[in-house]
């Protein structure tokens, strides 16, 4: 007989897989940026103290979210939406940095909306569309009310400007409205608008052409592209079968950009080599398996659209970043989840795994 694991314990090898991709991050950000931390503030622990920081707040959120009820907190999702859209506007006020307004500025720590944003509009639409009520067939129960306030975030988020959020954050809307049954033709009309806005604002604004423009160089050539595709290219090819050896990577003597961030799978691939990139990649893609089979196990459609929705968003975080690390998607300065440098990419990646552990006491057995 089935029944409902009420107090079941939680997936421990969720928790593991997660545990082992926190803590290869800590090591891969600082053997990454001891030297540039070095250079700019004096101390080669810089950055590491940073994610150390951000890693022991997502240990804590995950400890509470974890235990938290999810519907009742999916209930206050709408309003926390609304919060997160001011919180997006407030960004704009901050200094730049690297020419963008994506960050709140706390004190010694930075924070972007848009990785909350991205979280809570994932518990929203889990919450909304499993509502029995909800007619999904009809095309303007898909376009209200979860158009205006998801289409101003991520225009306020294009403007930042962060493409990358912007993709991940519309996949992942995508996705669940086909989780919770919408159909295809609906989407695909969904597809149309963003698409047009998108051409009209790389080719006839020209915004981010020049990146484009490299991704279509470096398509048949990877060493004709920019420089951060060529150095990314370089990177991954002297890493070899087994690597440079942990910390003893060169490409991250100001060669390649970013090598902390955004491109930290690339000084995976030098340091450790394949082998090592593939037990790393091996480590979050269960941990998206198991997201899934808690998921499949959910006793309720709120369950399931919330542990798909959260492991889907995971996963197309991760392609897109692998994707454009390895030359097959135009560079979007997205962060790898739970790797890559960034307190709030840790912290809202982490509260999704949060979300997973929680659900994963709720499985059907």
């Amino acid at each position: 007989m089935r029944r409902l694991g009420v107090k079941a314990a939680i997936d421990e090898r969720l928790l593991t897989a997660y545990l082992l991709a926190l803590l290869a991050g800590l090591i891969m950000v600082y053997s990454a940026s001891s030297i540039l931390a070095e250079s700019r503030f004096g101390s080669q622990w810089f950055f590491f103290r940073q994610q150390a920081l951000w890693a022991v707040l997502s240990l804590i959120a995950i400890w509470v979210i974890s235990r938290v009820d999810l519907r009742r907190l999916a209930v206050y999702s709408a309003p926390g939406l609304l919060f997160t859209l001011l919180l997006l506007s407030l960004v704009f006020l901050m200094p730049t940095r690297n020419g963008s307004h994506r960050w709140l500025f706390l004190g010694p720590l930075t924070f972007q909306p848009s990785e909350l944003f991205k979280f809570l509009t994932i518990l929203y639409l889990a919450f909304s569309l499993s509502n029995s009520k909800r007619n999904l067939a009809n095309w303007k129960q898909l376009l209200f009310p979860y158009a205006p306030i998801i289409g101003l975030g991520l225009m306020l988020i294009l403007l930042e400007p962060d493409l990358g959020t912007v993709i991940v954050v519309f996949l992942a809307v995508l996705g669940m409205f086909f989780l919770a049954g919408a159909r295809l033709f609906h989407l695909a009309l969904a597809v149309v608008p963003p698409a047009a806005i998108g051409s009209l604002l790389v080719f006839v604004a020209g915004y981010k052409r020049a990146r484009i423009d490299d991704y279509l160089s470096a398509v048949s050539d990877p060493l004709s592209g920019s420089y951060q595709i060529k150095q990314a290219v370089l990177t991954f090819g002297s890493g070899g079968l087994f690597g440079t050896g942990l910390g003893d990577g060169r490409q991250k003597l100001f060669f390649l950009p970013y090598p902390h961030t955004d491109f930290i799978l690339a000084t995976i691939g030098e340091e450790l080599g394949f082998l090592g990139l593939m037990a790393v990649l091996g480590a979050l893609f269960y941990l998206l398996w198991r997201g899934w089979r808690i998921a499949l196990h959910q006793p309720d459609r709120f369950g399931f659209l919330l542990a798909a929705g959260m492991t889907w968003s995971l996963f197309v975080n991760i392609a897109v970043n692998v994707g454009v690390v390895t030359s097959l998607l135009p560079v979007t300065g997205l962060a790898l989840p739970f790797l890559s440098y960034g307190g709030s990419s840790l912290l809202m990646s982490s509260a999704a795994v949060g979300v997973l552990i929680n659900l994963s006491r709720r499985v059907v057995r």
